[in-house]
């Protein structure tokens, strides 16, 4: 049984994305960060599209997102963005993941999960200001001597994180690039190879050039969601995800009665509502109804009425004398985020252009920042937010 309710990802999209992102930077080599599933679009789907787009590395946060993508066939270079715990070490290294190391233990652990004569490439991380993960810029020098004493570990790359990079009249992206380089020119004073840089995240690389050094990451902005609302606009990127349903129910409210749990909202006249079966537990966030949340039929904007439960929510069609409101019927799409035209009918029939790359029609959108800013959140935690209860569904690529 198939359950009418899809997360639909643009495989040519994010193929468009991670082209025209790469062209910023020609000269870097480009890591296409697929963590967290691919930032719910799918990481097994996404990322071979990523490497024939000019993707040259994958970014992964976790050993076991890591694994999923070798278990796939997928043996592009793979960085672990974040430190492994020192059991997952030998594994991450028997899978050919690069680690990112910055305490002395992991430097031990990993020394010891190499293989007799074999070498290590890894990835050193310096914390200049986001204080969140990271060896401080006065033990890096220390921290990359202890590593190159074992003849098991190469330097492969020493890099940072931007914490602001989204908000370029800040100051502190320069003062953190600044203090980067100083650490890298302390340890080549030491004698210690750096290998190859990087510091650029999406903001970075669309905002700041002088954050795209030898490797730029972008994880968002490879979805076509901007990392801040009006950063990178002029790029035309393409947003990948819609988000979907159908009617499953219509009926009428009567003026003074109010529907849903709590009994929260009333209507003042006869009024037709929609029932969709999409809920809380697939990523419909439950503030949306306080916060003036819409969907989109029939290209029009449409607002949530009710409390959002696990499992479905109800939308305001319109007066119950309206004749456009009363030719609705079940079956119909329902758009929580994408695009969506003026027309009615089986949505693989009506917007088949969707996935052609380019909108052939005019259409009403509700895009990730919009839901984001309603509900008082980022737009990435909107994309990353559907379950798996939603099935996903691939064009393109």
């Amino acid at each position: 049984m198939t359950r009418h309710a899809r997360v639909e990802v643009d495989l040519d999209a994010i193929a468009h994305n991670v082209s025209t992102l790469a062209a910023l930077a020609p000269e870097s080599r480009f890591c296409a960060v697929v963590k967290a599933d691919a930032y719910g679009h799918g990481a097994l789907r996404v990322a071979p599209v990523a490497l024939a787009a000019g993707a040259d590395l994958l970014g992964v946060a976790l050993v076991q997102e890591g694994a999923a993508l070798r278990d796939a066939g997928i043996d592009a270079p793979i960085l672990l963005l974040s430190e492994p715990p020192a059991d997952e070490l030998a594994e991450a290294w028997n899978l050919g993941l690069t680690p990112t190391l910055y305490h002395r233990e992991s430097i031990a652990a990993a020394q010891e999960a190499v293989s007799d004569h074999g070498r290590w490439g890894v990835h050193l991380k310096v914390d200049t200001g986001m204080h969140r993960a990271g060896v401080s810029p006065s033990e890096a020098v220390d921290l990359a001597a202890r590593a190159m004493a074992s003849s098991r570990l190469v330097l492969e790359g020493v890099f940072t994180h931007m914490a602001v990079a989204d908000d370029p009249g800040r100051s502190e992206t320069a003062q953190q690039l600044a203090a980067f380089l100083a650490v890298v020119d302390e340890l080549r004073a030491r004698g210690i190879d750096t290998g190859m840089l990087h510091a650029s995240n999406s903001a970075g690389l669309i905002t700041h050039p002088a954050t795209r050094l030898d490797i730029v990451r972008c994880g968002i902005a490879i979805y076509g969601v901007l990392p801040a609302p009006g950063i990178g606009e002029d790029l035309e990127l393409r947003p990948a995800m819609t988000v979907s349903s159908e009617v499953s129910r219509i009926g009428i409210v009567r003026a003074g009665e109010s529907l849903s749990y709590g009994l929260r909202h009333s209507f003042e006249e006869d009024t037709l509502v929609a029932t969709v079966p999409v809920g809380y537990a697939d990523g419909m966030t439950r503030r949306l109804w306080t916060r003036g949340g819409e969907v989109l039929i029939r290209g029009q904007r449409r607002p949530i009425r009710g409390v959002i439960t696990m499992d479905q929510f109800m939308v305001e069609l319109g007066a119950a004398d309206s004749s456009e409101a009363r030719s609705i019927e079940r079956g119909e799409e329902v758009v929580m985020l994408g695009s969506q035209a003026a027309s009615a009918g089986d949505p693989d029939e009506v917007f088949p252009e969707r996935w052609e790359g380019v909108l052939a029609v005019e259409c009403e959108q509700i895009d990730a920042w919009e839901w984001a800013e309603r509900v008082q959140t980022i737009a990435y935690e909107v994309i990353c937010g559907f379950s798996p209860r939603l099935r996903r569904v691939y064009h393109g690529g």
